[in-house]
């Protein structure tokens, strides 16, 4: 059901409703006693009781029936013409009400005189009060009851759109979440550029933003072109970061469901890629979704809970969240449980390690899952290079075993997350996600499961992705620390990757590794320098961008095909497969003997055993 941003944005203040009803029922006596005083249908009907009792009943009878209207449950302060609408059928339901206690209670009707002038009477009273307040709260100058306000930061609006419209009415009246003054606003619609928008100027086209902030003296610049392409949105941020000012934009539609508000949000980098974010058709999963029951390992991470978040619209007959950690599978559980039910999927969460195999075994055996998402993996460069034992016994040992369930149990589909840190690994993750493929590859000749893996690239916003690093470090006054001026990642939204995942199992007959088109990589020193500028501030000066010196195990670029890999195009225009030779069963079995046989030994020998199994894997040893 969709949220009425204006009536659940903010709490209704308990002092505002005690006031409108106080002036609903002295307006209910002054209308009456203006349209009825001296008639003689008015005096028969209150002989008996009084004019002031009758008017109580009046006015109690209208309070009750604005109550059942919503008239105290909305922010009058952003009232528009759907609330008007609503004082109007209130007060008639109120008159209608009235007459009708009046004639079957009391016996005696009011005239139709009466009946109408009242209604009139009330309807200018009670919706030019509640105007009122609109009028009054939209004026930024006027503060009823309170002291003068600090003055709010002048706004430059890019956008003369239903959303740069929005954006200056919540401004105009003070909604906090939309703290600003609208001083200009700006559109590249040629026709627009000289007219008002609610009063404040369309000053001129995107290309002048420098010069108009400049003349304006904005303080701060809105983005508020929610369908632009990511082209016109490169173009603009650039525009805007050259006036120095903090740029803000309008929260995303999923957002806005999810708490009725529209709270101003810093940019996100993601809207800084050199790249539209990949939409892809996942109403093509039905065939092997719709009906089923999902297993995700590491249903949790964020990777995991936005697959979760993007299958239920797929309507499986069951999630199952498989997860280690219970923190955050109890958190998606609160977040989607309700989404869940309404479709009729039931969500099931099991806490346990992929390593440990009774814990494994217990779920297949009381789910009989058709489907595995598999995502729980050690994915941390510096953390399993400094512990290798613990990342082939999770990443290696623990997908074996999800394997081994998923070809025992007979599921149709097995998806492996990988990463392209598997490609050339030069540390001892990206050698065990290597390993991972390859025992994936080795099922898919033996099995009659579909075993395939899907490898992409940093994702923003997952845990201990470099973004949130970034923004961490500027709230606290920096400096951003980069480990190389010139490194390079390519980069894919959560969203991005999950559909994906989903996608390839479409797409999969065994043994696939699936790439998606992810673009130019992106140069990490120049994110942290737009991330620095979009807050309003200059690199160097404001906040401190500084190198770190490469971690252990961390190249200067990522690759997505390995020296022998041909990408062969799918049916998904933005998807292609890796169809290298696939490794020998015996092979593959020596490789998993050889390490498990290395977990006893030291750091050192863990490696070793390691690049002996992944031969493009060369490790850092103490000679």
């Amino acid at each position: 059901m969709a949220v009425n941003p204006i009536a659940t944005s903010h709490r209704i203040p308990w002092l505002q409703c005690v006031l409108l009803v106080a002036f609903d029922a002295s307006a209910t006596f002054v209308s009456y006693l203006m349209a009825a005083w001296g008639t003689a249908g008015w005096n028969s009907t209150v002989s008996d009781m009084g004019i002031f009792g009758a008017l109580a009943v009046l006015a109690a009878l209208n309070v009750v029936v604005y109550a059942l209207f919503g008239m105290y449950s909305v922010l009058w302060r952003y009232a528009s013409i759907s609330e008007c609408l609503r004082i109007v059928a209130a007060t008639i339901a109120a008159a209608v009400v009235s007459d009708s206690v009046f004639t079957f209670v009391f016996g005696s009707a009011l005239t139709p005189r009466t009946f109408v002038l009242a209604w009139a009477v009330l309807t200018v009273l009670c919706g030019g009060v509640r105007l009122g307040i609109r009028a009054v709260a939209g004026n930024q100058g006027w503060r009823f009851g309170t002291t003068r306000e600090a003055p709010l930061p002048r706004t430059l609006i890019v956008g003369a759109g239903e959303a740069g419209s929005l954006t200056v009415k919540r401004m105009l009246s003070g909604d906090p979440d939309m703290p600003g003054n609208p001083v200009a606003v700006v559109d590249d619609d040629r026709g627009k550029v000289g007219m008002k928008l609610h009063g404040v100027k369309i000053a001129g086209r995107c290309a002048q933003i420098p010069a108009i902030a400049e003349a304006s003296n904005a303080q701060q610049i809105v983005m508020a072109i929610p369908s632009a392409s990511r082209e016109q949105r490169q173009y603009i941020y650039e525009r805007c970061m050259e006036t120095g000012l903090k740029v803000y934009t309008l929260p995303r539609l999923q957002d806005i469901s999810k708490t009725g508000r529209l709270p101003l949000r810093d940019v996100d980098i993601a809207d800084l890629l050199s790249r539209d974010e990949i939409k892809l058709d996942i109403s093509l999963v039905s065939s092997y979704v719709t009906g089923k029951t999902i297993l995700v390992t590491g249903g949790g991470g964020s990777i995991g809970s936005e697959l979760v978040r993007q299958l239920l619209p797929a309507h499986p007959a069951r999630i199952v969240l498989f997860d280690v950690y219970e923190n955050t599978v109890y958190e998606l559980c609160n977040e989607i449980g309700a989404a869940a039910r309404e479709a009729g999927i039931d969500l099931r969460a099991e806490i346990g390690s992929i390593t440990h195999l009774p814990a494994l075994e217990r779920v297949f055996k009381l789910y009989r899952p058709d489907v595995v998402f598999h995502a729980a993996a050690h994915k941390h460069v510096p953390l399993m290079e400094a512990d290798p034992r613990e990342a082939i016994e999770n990443n290696v040992f623990g997908t074996l075993n999800v394997c081994r369930m998923a070809d025992k149990n007979g599921c149709s589909h097995f998806i492996l997350i990988s990463t392209d840190k598997a490609v050339n690994p030069t540390n001892a993750m990206g050698a065990t996600k290597r390993m991972c493929e390859m025992i994936v590859q080795y099922y898919a000749s033996v099995s009659e499961t579909v075993f395939a893996a899907v490898r992409f690239g940093n994702v923003l916003g997952s845990h201990g992705s470099v973004i949130p690093l970034f923004k961490r470090q500027l709230e606290h006054g920096g400096p951003i620390t980069v480990t190389h001026r010139d490194i390079i990642r390519y980069f894919m939204t959560i969203p991005e990757a999950s559909r994906l995942v989903i996608t390839a199992g479409v797409l999969a007959k065994g043994g696939e590794i699936f790439i998606l088109n992810m673009g130019e990589p992106v140069k990490i020193w120049d994110l942290a320098e737009n991330l620095v500028r979009l807050s309003g501030l200059e690199p160097g000066r404001d906040i401190d961008i500084i190198e770190t010196g490469l971690r252990p195990g961390e190249k200067m670029y990522e690759e997505l095909l390995m020296g022998e890999d041909e990408p062969v195009p799918t049916d998904v225009a933005d998807i292609t497969v890796s169809r290298a030779a696939p490794p020998d069963l015996g092979t593959v079995q020596a490789k998993l003997d050889e390490l498990e046989g290395a977990l006893d030994g030291s750091d050192e020998d863990i490696k070793l055993a390691l690049a002996g199994a992944v031969p493009t894997y060369t490790p850092e040893v103490d000679d």
